[in-house]
């Protein structure tokens, strides 16, 4: 255990509290265990809560498998996309802080640590592990970056927040937050939405570099070019219209 860890662990012990992770699961069959065991390998209290966005790929049968303390696996009865899979999430957490995984192994659990830091210390309400401040990552799509960085400039204008990377999978917050938001998007327009949530409720939003062992398609990446133009209107609809 680093410095970090052990400055974490020592506030941790003292606010005797838990963590909620929460994982969005679609098409996962290569990586689903060992995310699972990833997160459970983690050395703080929680619950890790697994939705399955009815799979078709032999992850469900997979899921069907997989025991372990303080898991509890869900699953939906019909495709309803990434949003609508964190809302059935959302709804069994009773952690203090909630932690959003996603279940392809491009981001290290092992950095719970340095995400929840900020709240710990009382100086944050949310935290946003960006892939833009200085970790390791691999490298890959040039032209994804650069959609990643527009959307983000783009939402910035919006919500008068200077965020580095909207885009990205860990969204670490305060557990009582869910309670004074609606998620409505089902598909990848989450991370704008709760992006501009986050900001009209005025909270302490922090930045904290993250690790990216990034995917290219022929591993199972999603998220396309169709994606990227879906959160443009995404950004102007969840921040002008609620």
């Amino acid at each position: 255990m680093n410095s970090n860890e052990n400055h974490t662990m020592t506030l941790w012990k003292g606010a005797c509290l838990k963590i909620s992770v929460v994982i969005p699961v679609y098409n996962e069959k290569n990586t689903i265990r060992e995310i699972i065991k990833r997160v459970q390998e983690v050395g703080l209290e929680k619950e890790i809560i697994v939705v399955d966005d009815y799979s078709t790929d032999g992850t469900r049968e997979i899921l069907k498998e997989i025991r372990g303390d303080n898991l509890k696996i869900l699953f939906h009865d019909k495709n309803q996309g990434k949003g609508a899979t964190l809302k059935t999430g959302f709804q069994e957490v009773t952690g203090d802080i909630v932690v959003i995984q996603d279940a392809d192994l491009e981001y290290n659990p092992q950095e719970y640590h340095s995400l929840i830091r900020p709240i710990l210390e009382g100086k944050a309400d949310a935290v946003y592990g960006s892939r833009f401040l200085g970790g390791p990552h691999r490298v890959l799509f040039f032209w994804h970056s650069v959609g990643n960085k527009f959307l983000t400039t783009l939402s910035n204008l919006f919500t008068n927040l200077n965020l580095t990377d909207m885009e990205t999978c860990y969204k670490v917050f305060k557990g009582s937050l869910l309670k004074k938001m609606e998620i409505k998007s089902k598909r990848f327009g989450f991370e704008p939405e709760i992006t501009a949530k986050l900001a009209k409720l005025k909270c302490r939003i922090y930045e904290v570099p993250i690790s990216y062992s990034g995917r290219d398609y022929s591993e199972g990446k999603k998220i396309n070019w169709k994606d990227g133009i879906a959160a443009f209107f995404w950004i102007i609809r969840y921040n002008i219209f609620g």
